[in-house]
C-alpha cells in the first residue's frame, strides 16, 4: 500500500485548491481544511484506502462554502466532479467515488456514507479536537451572527452544542476504534455540565476578543 501522496497532486492542491479556503472565514478556513487533510491521512493505514483519492477528497470536502452553508456538500461534489484537472490522475470511476464521498461528509446527514472514502472525510471532519470544536463553533457565530451580543453568542454555543454533539445529536462516528470515539466521550461529559461549558466558552470568547483588539 502506497503511503506518500503523489508529489505532483500535493503541489496541485496547495497552489491551486486549498489558497480558496482563505474565503470562507475562520471557521471554515485554511487551518481546519489542514487538520481535516492531516486527519484523514491518518486513517489511510486503518483503512488501507487509496491515499491519493483520501487527499483529494479531504482537501475538496468544504469548497461548497462558496455557496449557502445548507447544500455546501452537494456543491463542494459538484466542484470536484467538474474539475477536468483532476482526470490527469483519477479514472471516471474514482472522480465518482470521490464526489460521492465529500457529498456524503456533512455531520448532520441521515445515512451512512456509500464508500471507505466517504466514511474517512466524515470522520476526518469531525475532528474531535475539544478546543478547536469549541473554537469554530464560536468563531462561526461571531462571523455569521455579528450582531449578537455575548449572552445570545453563549445561548447559541451552548444549543449547537446540545444539537451536534452531546448524548442526543445528531453528530455520528463511522469508523470504530477512531480516536474520535474516546474524544466524544470527554465532549459529552463537558457539555452535560453547563457550568463547565460555560468556563470553556468565556476564556475562547476572550481570546477571540484578545486577538480582535
Amino acid at each position: 500500500m502506497k503511503q506518500q501522496v503523489n508529489l505532483e497532486i500535493m503541489q496541485f492542491v496547495e497552489t491551486q485548491i486549498l489558497p480558496k479556503y482563505t474565503e470562507f472565514g475562520e471557521s471554515h478556513g485554511l487551518r481546519h481544511v489542514t487538520r481535516v487533510i492531516k486527519n484523514a491521512l491518518k486513517l489511510v493505514p486503518v483503512t488501507g484506502a487509496d491515499i491519493d483519492m483520501v487527499y483529494i477528497v479531504a482537501a475538496y470536502h468544504d469548497l461548497g462554502m462558496s455557496g449557502p452553508r445548507a447544500i455546501h456538500h452537494l456543491t463542494s461534489g459538484k466542484i470536484l466532479q467538474a474539475d477536468a484537472r483532476l482526470k490527469r490522475w483519477f479514472t471516471p470511476e474514482q472522480i465518482k467515488i470521490m464526489k460521492e464521498a465529500v457529498e456524503d461528509h456533512r455531520a448532520s446527514s441521515s445515512r451512512q456514507p456509500r464508500s471507505i472514502y466517504g466514511k474517512i472525510v466524515a470522520e476526518a471532519d469531525r475532528d474531535i479536537d475539544i478546543h478547536e470544536i469549541f473554537l469554530r463553533a464560536i468563531e462561526y457565530g461571531k462571523e455569521n451572527y455579528p450582531g449578537k451580543g455575548k449572552e445570545e453568542q453563549w445561548q447559541r454555543f451552548a444549543d449547537h452544542m446540545d444539537e451536534k454533539y452531546s448524548r442526543n445529536g445528531y453528530i455520528k462516528l463511522w469508523i470504530p476504534n477512531s480516536p474520535n470515539e474516546k474524544a466524544l466521550k470527554e465532549l459529552r461529559n463537558i457539555i452535560e455540565d453547563k457550568t463547565e461549558l460555560r468556563k470553556y466558552f468565556e476564556e475562547i470568547y476572550e481570546e477571540l476578543r484578545k486577538k480582535k483588539s
